[in-house]
């Protein structure tokens, strides 16, 4: 481990440094600036109790650019940076379709969440054309037949990499909650890579565990920044990008180990989806029913009635950190296990419905809710809505 960080071009912490002086400006300048940027408390999914800027993906995409910047002048050994730099520059001009349209739906509050996921899909597509590199397997046979089909395979490399970059947008409701998931998930991922040897990726993922730091440290646990829609799209393409790259660079690692990795995003949104499709509501419907949410008004609100707001708001976090640092730690162990990596998304998913159950007394729900009793779920809205900050 100790011969990685030697190896480590010294430019990449410059990363942090950028990505936490930017954070810092935008918090101080808000003023100047707070009319387009701040995000409004009005709303179901609003925990915060004052408007908050929310255009902190900007201090980690910046990161990344003087990073790469630096890389390319020539700061550190040719020898450590060029293959770095070789990852680095594709994902940085494949994130701008889904950085810009989440940037802009930040500042304008007019972008449609049918637009921004087509962006994401559209820096999925790009990422593929600057790199050559798709999904061509996800270790079973049927599938990976499919696969090595080009349109096949870049479609669902597209449509996989838009589904966790909406992830992470969807956990992002609480102080540093989806910054420390995508850290946690990073550190996974840079330790499968740095097992393997593949150790560019491994800085890869080092690089964007720092400029993500560099905000959440701003972020949590007071609030005073936000990733908002823009930072949380980079983020979650980005991340995504990484779970491509480890098993099409490294034949021996399982899809399955990256997924594993990102997987507490992925079940929120896919449980959400079910859920609102139950009530014959639309997928994208706003709501306080998300896991995050009942932990923070069943657990935290109760257990911290007297903390401040935001840090009750903050409170949730490390509770669902858990919950990814184990599946991650499950994704490192069985990195090259298929078998062992699907049984573990099947615990995720089952872990992840038993909270659920005993935190809103969750059932099959009917298709459409009784019009003469509503549901469970319907109550505990009511509910939550009452009890908000």
């Amino acid at each position: 481990m100790l011969s990685f960080f030697q190896s480590v071009p010294f430019a990449v912490v410059l990363g942090l440094f950028v990505s936490f002086g930017i954070s810092v400006l935008i918090v101080l300048t808000k003023g100047w600036h707070g009319h387009h940027s701040m995000d409004s408390i009005i709303g179901v999914q609003k925990f915060h109790t004052e408007p908050t800027p929310r255009i902190g993906g900007l201090g980690i995409v910046l990161g990344l650019v003087a990073v790469s910047l630096a890389l390319w002048q020539g700061c550190c050994d040719a020898a450590e940076s060029q293959p770095l730099l070789g990852l680095l520059w594709p994902m940085l001009v494949s994130v701008l379709p889904a950085f810009v349209f989440g940037l802009k739906e930040d500042i304008t509050k007019r972008v449609s969440v049918r637009t921004r996921m087509l962006a994401t899909m559209a820096s999925g597509v790009l990422a593929w054309w600057l790199t050559g590199i798709s999904l061509t397997r996800v270790d079973f046979w049927g599938v990976d037949v499919l696969l090595q089909w080009l349109p096949v395979s870049v479609l669902f490399t597209a449509f996989a990499v838009s589904g966790v970059a909406n992830a992470v947008n969807i956990v992002d409701g609480f102080n540093g909650l989806a910054s420390g998931v995508v850290c946690i998930a990073l550190v996974a991922m840079g330790i499968i890579a740095w097992r393997v040897g593949d150790v560019p990726l491994a800085q890869l993922c080092l690089l964007l565990f720092l400029v993500t730091l560099g905000f959440w440290l701003v972020n949590f646990p007071w609030g005073s920044l936000f990733l908002g829609d823009g930072g949380a799209y980079a983020l979650g393409f980005m991340l995504a990008w990484v779970a491509v790259l480890l098993p099409m660079r490294n034949p021996e690692v399982s899809v399955w180990a990256g997924l594993l990795a990102c997987s507490y995003p992925v079940l929120e949104v896919a449980f959400s989806v079910q859920r609102r499709l139950s009530r014959a509501l639309h997928p994208g419907h706003p709501d306080r029913l998300h896991l995050h949410s009942l932990i923070k008004f069943r657990i935290v609100r109760k257990a911290l009635l007297h903390w401040p707001a935001n840090f009750r708001n903050a409170a949730v976090s490390p509770i669902l950190w858990l919950y990814a640092s184990v599946l991650g730690l499950f994704g490192v162990v069985f990195y090259d296990n298929t078998s062992a990596l699907v049984g573990g998304l099947f615990f995720a998913a089952w872990f992840y419905r038993l909270m659920y159950r005993r935190l809103i007394g969750f059932k099959a729900m009917p298709r459409r809710a009784p019009l003469q009793k509503p549901d469970p779920g319907v109550r505990a809205q009511a509910v939550t809505t009452r009890l908000g900050d």
